[in-house]
């Protein structure tokens, strides 16, 4: 998949067929857009594109409103790229961008520079300062000789699928209904970093992490963890030739050996022989909850409970392979 980092040469896609939208997650709502988006494509044998706006809008125009990212840019591109996009185009957003009317960005932006034959996006689409909606935009897309195609909601278990219920999910601890949204497992991913030694100490070694991507709700999960993952010059990160290994991880503060600090991500690997994975940068999947954080008498009872947590991750991991 070819990106672009704003238009400067993106008139090698024209003829396109764009899916527009944050596709902050990327789950089945999304993937119904790209879709589509690869279906026009094919009929004019041109490129399929994504184009989407970094930072989110909401950052820009509601920085204190604004909700967490689910899925970090690097990772956005992977899942747009695993979709089967021929590229992405990625918008940088700001408040000189943000009072864009909706016509301008469609003569200038789609037509002008992005040559785009049909445009794709979703039901409560808004484009432009005044927030024109689809109806709008098609006559203005119309004018420009472009084809309209609008997705109507995507459920899943009888849910609607948006983003926002995505990150509801993940706010929970709800790790299994975010991934019947999302059409697998949710992720993160960062850089091991060095901590006290603690858990080598208790005999369960850990990573520690700090991930861009949202944490699920504090407390004990079963995951898969990826090793080795890595970044492309074009900031596509990629998990080709990671190893991928159970793990039983902590998402929190640490009650029982620290009074207070930031929320952070402890990963046990599984059957890991505990070797130096400092530098490392690590993507995991959580599968399930297995109980949420709390603080212990001692480390003794804490060393017990991890014993236990990492039995339950087997346990759990074990099913969902099964299914």
């Amino acid at each position: 998949m070819r990106v672009f980092h704003g238009l400067d040469g993106a008139t090698a896609l024209r003829g396109c067929a764009v899916a527009i939208g944050n596709f902050d997650g990327v789950h089945l709502g999304h993937l119904r857009l790209l879709e589509t988006a690869r279906a026009r494509a094919a009929t004019h044998r041109a490129p399929s594109v994504a184009l989407t706006f970094e930072p989110h809008p909401a950052r820009v125009l509601r920085p204190r409103m604004a909700p967490p990212a689910i899925t970090p840019p690097a990772r956005k591109l992977e899942l747009l790229e695993e979709a089967g996009m021929d590229a992405a185009v990625v918008l940088p957003f700001d408040m000189a961008y943000a009072a864009t009317p909706a016509a301008e960005f469609v003569r200038r932006d789609l037509c002008a520079r992005l040559g785009a034959a049909d445009v794709v996006v979703g039901y409560d689409f808004t484009a432009g300062h005044e927030r024109a909606r689809v109806d709008a935009l098609r006559e203005i897309l119309l004018a420009c000789g472009i084809g309209l195609s609008v997705i109507q909601p995507v459920t899943a278990d009888g849910l609607t699928v948006s983003s926002t219920k995505v990150r509801e999910f993940l706010l929970e601890g709800n790790v299994e209904g975010a991934a019947v949204l999302l059409g697998r497992a949710h992720d993160v991913e960062a850089v091991v970093e060095r901590g006290a030694g603690r858990g080598r100490t208790l005999g369960f070694a850990t990573a520690n992490l700090r991930p861009e991507g949202l944490l699920p709700a504090l407390g004990v999960y079963a995951a898969r963890a990826r090793v080795g993952v890595g970044l492309r010059p074009d900031g596509v990160s990629h998990a080709a030739g990671a190893r991928a290994l159970d793990a039983v991880c902590n998402v929190g503060v640490k009650p029982t050996v620290e009074e207070s600090g930031p929320v952070g991500l402890e990963a046990h690997l599984l059957g890991h022989d505990g070797s130096d994975l400092y530098g490392e940068r690590v993507r995991v999947e959580f599968v399930g909850r297995i109980r949420p954080e709390k603080r212990f008498p001692s480390l003794e009872a804490l060393r017990s409970q991890i014993g236990a947590d990492a039995g339950a991750a087997r346990e759990l991991l074990a099913r969902f392979r099964d299914r």
